[in-house]
Order: C-alpha cells, then structure tokens, then sequence
C-alpha cells in the first residue's frame, strides 16, 4: 500500500495538523488489522483446515464498530467537504470515496454473514468466502491509498488553521483503540482475542 508519509520527528511533530497525524494512525491500525485478517484466510486455505472463526468475528466487528462508525463519518461529514470547497477538482475522487464509505458498512455485514455461513455450514461455504474476504481487503487497501496519496496531501496543502482546529477536535473525540487510545479498557477481551491468535502485523500469533 503506497502510505502518504508525515514526518514524524521530534521536530517538526508539532507542524504537522492533529487531524492529519490521527488519520494515518488509524489508517495504519486498520490496515495491520486488514492484513492481518487476509493472512490468517490464506494459512487456513493452505492447510485444509477452518480459520479461527472467533477471531475473524473478532476483526470484523472491530471494522464495524470503528472505521465504519467512527472513522469513515468524520471524513465524509467533515474533511471531504472542506476539501471540495477548497480543490474543486478533487471533486471526482471524493465522489469515489465517499461511495465506498456509503456502502462500507453493508459490506462488512455482508462478509460477516459469509463467515457465518462458513462456520455453520462447512466446506461448500469456504470458497464463497474466501474469494469474498480477499476482495474486501484489496478494496480496502486501495481505498486508504487514495485517500493517502490524493486527498490527505490535498488537504496539507490547502486547509487553514481554522480547517485544522476543527478536524482535530472532531477526530480526537473518538480515538481508535487499536492504535493506542481512546477507550482500550473497553475493547480489552475484543484485542486480546485478536492479539493472541492473528499472525503479524497486527498480533502475536505464529
């Protein structure tokens, strides 16, 4: 995934907007998360045997609850706005992302349903999800790259303090948990489960 990168040294931190640095955390959470999660569909596919359906559960609900919820919102409420009314020709792209924001959550649930169908029904349901797994990461790879590569650098260079101000409080009142804040005591059984048992990069498990 090509990352728009920000400069994070002990001197030029505090140039950097607070929105922006919160935005590539959580990117980055969330992509450990989602290669994470291909992984451990992968090794299962080689092996011949099921995947830890309770850690897949595990994934996919933090997706729901977070990035779905929380994440996507701010930026479709709030950033894309901004950056329309500032780089008119951007317009397009944020067309793109904001349509994948509107149908993110029913495709969560969709894959959700899938892994059900697996669990429950066995062998004739692998394929379907698979192949289904694999396409919602690729899809969400891409669409984090997008926003790395056109729309936060967009936004560097054309929002104002102000513009900045506001973002920064929106995104700082729900802070993902997986990258180090917000309410971790609260999701401490949901990344334990998660930690203990999915491969690198987003846990400890072989």
């Amino acid at each position: 995934m090509q990352r728009f990168k920000l400069p994070f040294t002990e001197e030029t931190l505090e140039m950097i907007p607070q929105a922006l640095r919160i935005i590539q955390e959580e990117h980055q959470a969330l992509s450990a998360m989602l290669l994470s999660l291909s992984m451990l569909v992968r090794r299962a596919h080689q092996d011949k045997k099921p995947p830890p359906f309770d850690v897949l559960r595990a994934m996919l609900f933090y997706i729901d609850e977070f990035p779905e919820r929380q994440h996507h919102p701010k930026e479709t409420q709030l950033l894309f706005p901004k950056l329309r009314h500032r780089c008119p020709e951007l317009a397009p792209v944020l067309d793109q992302l904001n349509e994948d924001h509107a149908r993110g959550e029913a495709s969560v649930r969709e894959l959700q349903h899938r892994l059900l169908a697996y669990e429950l029904l066995g062998e004739p349901r692998r394929e379907a999800f698979d192949s289904a797994a694999q396409a919602f990461v690729d899809g969400y790879l891409r669409h984090m790259a997008l926003e790395e590569s056109a729309v936060l650098p967009a936004a560097r260079a054309n929002l104002d303090a102000a513009d900045w101000a506001e973002l920064g409080d929106a995104f700082a009142a729900n802070r993902d948990p997986l990258a180090g804040h917000g309410d971790r005591d609260a999701f401490g059984t949901l990344f334990q489960k998660i930690v203990s048992t999915a491969p690198a990069p987003i846990g400890l498990g072989a």
